[in-house]
This record gives C-alpha cells, sequence and structure tokens, in this order.
C-alpha cells in the first residue's frame, strides 16, 4: 500500500508542477516517513489524514484516499 500511495502522491505533485513524476526533483521519502504512511494506511479506521511539507508544496493525505497538493485536490 505504501509504495501505491507514494506512486499516487509524486502523480500529484508532478501534475501541479505540470511536469512528468519521474522529472521531479523531491524525493517524498525525505519528507514523511514511510513507516508512519505504512501504519495509517493499514489503521482500522479510515478517519485519518497525514500533511507534510516539500520544498515547494503542503501535502495531505487522508484515509479515505484523497490528496491534497497546496490545499487543491489533486
Amino acid at each position: 500500500m505504501t509504495e501505491a500511495l507514494l506512486k499516487q502522491i509524486a502523480e500529484a505533485i508532478a501534475d501541479v508542477e505540470s511536469v512528468e513524476p519521474h522529472e521531479l526533483d523531491v524525493s517524498i521519502e525525505n519528507h514523511v516517513s514511510t513507516d508512519a504512511m505504512r501504519d495509517l494506511a493499514s489503521h482500522d479506521s479510515d478517519s485519518w489524514r497525514l500533511q507534510f511539507e516539500t520544498p515547494r508544496h503542503v501535502v495531505e493525505v487522508t484515509g479515505t484516499e484523497r490528496i491534497l497538493v497546496d490545499g487543491e485536490q489533486a
């Protein structure tokens, strides 16, 4: 689940920057704990929210698989 979620987050950031995900100059793993993401994703409830910052964006991920980049749904 974590790898799929990381891919979705990278795609969302890339979409905001109008680039392909492989063109991003940011590694998400350097800005948020993948262990925390794994724990949240495997949580019994989907009522959780994780917010973190990259150098240019604020990213929010919810248990309902909603991803926001700078407050805009991706």
